[in-house]
Formats: structure tokens, C-alpha cells, sequence
């Protein structure tokens, strides 16, 4: 069993390239079956004080690879736009 709180503290990695996608910040759960339904991730970026927030990443829960110790590892097909930053 894991916490919500212990959830939103591991780094999101794509597996795909290695490259952090940033924090889980929100859940969302289907209240008809209680299942976790996808991850939000707060996209980070090294501008965002600048020029606003960037949007939010959602991971549906079948694109969870792994639930590791310190890292969650997704599967998350990045724009080229995502890729630039």
C-alpha cells in the first residue's frame, strides 16, 4: 500500500528517454469503481517563472512501467514541442 502523499514525492521518468517529466501533483479516480484512472504531473519547466505555467502532463494508469522506491517510470510519447524545452 502506498500513500498519496509518499505517491507525489517520486520523480516521473519516460522510459522512453530517460528524461524526467516532474512530479505527480494530482490523482484522478473513477468514484464508480475507486480505480486510479491516470496521473497528473506538474510539467516543470526552467522558464516558468517567466512566461507562465506550463500544462500539466496526464499519464493514464495502463502507461505506469513501474512503481519504484524513488522514481516512477511511464510510458509518455512526447511532442517535439516537449522535447525542445
Amino acid at each position: 500500500m502506498i500513500k498519496i502523499s509518499d505517491f507525489q514525492m517520486k520523480d516521473v521518468v519516460n522510459v522512453a528517454n530517460g528524461k524526467k517529466l516532474g512530479n505527480v501533483g494530482d490523482i484522478d479516480i473513477n468514484l464508480g469503481t475507486g480505480k486510479i484512472e491516470s496521473v497528473i504531473i506538474n510539467h516543470s519547466s526552467r522558464m516558468l517563472g517567466f512566461f507562465g505555467k506550463d500544462e500539466d502532463i496526464v499519464i493514464p494508469w495502463r502507461n505506469i512501467v513501474k512503481i519504484g522506491e524513488d522514481v516512477i517510470l511511464v510510458r509518455h510519447k512526447q511532442t517535439e514541442e516537449d522535447e525542445n524545452k
